[in-house]
């Protein structure tokens, strides 16, 4: 249905609104110029009727049924957009289209931190320090003329890890790098893009083939995600240094790289922790791109550009400088992408994680993964990071990769401290293999966090090393038929274990 004026004035907004003192003023963007068929640019009006908003104090700008094409849209406080059902925005393409999507801040030498995470203005939607801010209805966001690559991308492509940073890069490296630089220059990798600010809510919508990041909120505080559906080329929600943030009830496809993550990089300049988040009742996977949303959730693709299976998982790090504390995550669902993963790999401190009744089904790599590596990304004193105090409780996964056995590595010189485990069903396939069992991985303190980065794990259900203090209560595991052990622990202490059946295998 195609929300009129009248309409979205007299109340419909007023049900959207996070803010309904504003609800009263309304600003379609067709006043201002939009046409909405798909074959001129509509990014002048969208900016107009914002900007019209703004002026009067605060507003709703209403989107009716239409598609949009569209450059970088600014967003700005206390207005917020609300789409009717059948508004598509499009983004444009400057390969295609008369126009560009607004420079990329210039902020710097950025060593620390890939070029998507250090840069927002060169994104489809943007708002700077906005306040009292909202996108809201039932359209579809459809980043089309955005690109999912950067700086970067090639030599993650060819060698399967990120550069630590340009200054530990080759001279051969970094010209292989900075023609990506300047190829960025007018184009778009982000479909939204928040830099700081608060009180903003994101409801409702869908997102489809949106670039290098969906959604990209750093340093954002009282941020709401809900009801969104995602199915893009790489990370779906990043959530960097933010606080008091809730994602729930989304579904998010990402089967090329992240599908909700959290983050505390240095791309603001400062060590900022990542704290109160809560993700809750949310969908993640890694179905072929766009099947998510069209219902089929195929699962032809196997392999994603980092040369594991495909991801679309829930994530803490890699970026881990500032911290992370007070997260939970709960009543949330895997499907055919990698499990939970908690790293710590830049310094900063994991405490006080909560991850309770989640389900996960083929499960592409292992189903729990915590680490603390030495990477130390970050500017001189950055020193090695902590994980402690994560409880995990009421897990069920199956269908899961034989290689890869749930995970706790910490390191020996810092332990994974205090870690609780109950009520667990974990169900692998089966396949491991003398040779598996007699493994002994190296301890690979510098390398980039993955399940698969020890290889196959020398034992098939639960691998520690390196951890102090584990309570494992109510562990069930089971298997096709496997020649390593089932738990295996080096370097471990204070271990309790309660409940906890024979296992098979």
């Amino acid at each position: 249905m195609t929300w009129t004026r009248r309409q979205v004035g007299l109340g419909m907004a007023a049900s959207v609104l996070p803010f309904p003192a504003h609800a009263a003023a309304t600003f379609d963007v067709r006043d201002h110029g939009a046409r909405g068929d798909g074959q001129r640019l509509d990014t002048a009006a969208f900016n107009a009727a914002i900007a019209a908003a703004a002026r009067a104090g605060g507003g709703t700008v209403v989107i009716p049924a239409g598609r949009y094409l569209c450059f970088s849209i600014r967003l700005q406080s206390r207005v917020t957009l609300a789409f009717a059902q059948g508004a598509v925005i499009e983004a444009a393409d400057p390969a295609r289209h008369a126009g560009r999507y607004d420079l990329p801040e210039d902020r710097g030498e950025q060593l620390y931190q890939d070029f998507g995470h250090s840069h927002w203005h060169n994104s489809l939607f943007w708002g700077d320090g906005i306040e009292q801010a909202a996108i809201v209805g039932p359209g579809l966001i459809h980043g089309l003329g955005l690109t999912r690559d950067g700086p970067g991308a090639r030599w993650k492509a060819q060698t399967g890890e990120r550069p630590l940073s340009m200054r530990q890069m080759s001279a051969a490296e970094i010209a292989q790098l900075e023609p990506d630089v300047a190829r960025m220059q007018g184009l778009g990798n982000k479909a939204i893009a928040l830099r700081g600010g608060r009180d903003i809510r994101l409801s409702g919508f869908s997102m489809l083939r949106c670039g290098h990041f969906a959604i990209l909120a750093t340093g954002t505080r009282q941020l709401t995600i809900e009801d969104l559906a995602i199915d893009t080329d790489r990370d779906g929600i990043d959530l960097d240094c933010v606080q008091d943030v809730v994602v729930r009830r989304c579904r998010v496809n990402t089967p090329n790289d992240d599908a909700i993550v959290v983050k505390s990089s240095l791309a603001l300049g400062e060590r900022i922790a990542a704290e109160r988040i809560a993700i809750r009742d949310c969908a993640v996977s890694g179905y072929d791109l766009g099947t998510m949303l069209d219902g089929r959730r195929s699962t032809t693709q196997q392999v994603a550009p980092d040369r594991d299976r495909v991801t679309g998982r829930i994530k803490l790090g890699t970026e881990s400088n500032g911290g992370y504390r007070d997260i939970t995550i709960e009543d949330c669902r895997f499907a055919h992408c990698r499990g939970l993963a908690l790293e710590t790999v830049d310094g900063g401190v994991m405490e006080r994680i909560v991850a309770r009744r989640l389900t996960m089904t083929d499960v592409t790599t292992a189903p729990l993964f915590l680490r603390i590596g030495d990477r130390r990304r970050g500017p001189a004193g950055t020193g090695i990071g902590a994980i402690r105090d994560v409880r995990i409780a009421q897990i069920t996964a199956d269908g899961i990769d034989h290689r890869f056995a749930a995970t706790i590595a910490g390191l020996a010189s810092r332990p994974v401290e205090n870690v609780a485990l109950s009520d667990i069903t974990l169900s692998y396939r089966g396949g491991g293999t003398a040779d598996d069992a007699a493994r002994r991985p190296g301890e690979l303190a510098e390398a980039y966090p993955e399940p698969s980065m020890f290889g196959p794990t020398p034992a098939w259900g639960l691998w520690m090393r390196h951890a102090r203090g584990v309570t494992i209560d109510r562990l069930h595991l089971a298997t096709a038929g496997d020649a390593r052990p089932a738990i295996l622990a080096d370097d471990v202490t204070a271990v309790t274990v309660r409940r906890t059946p024979a296992r098979r295998s």
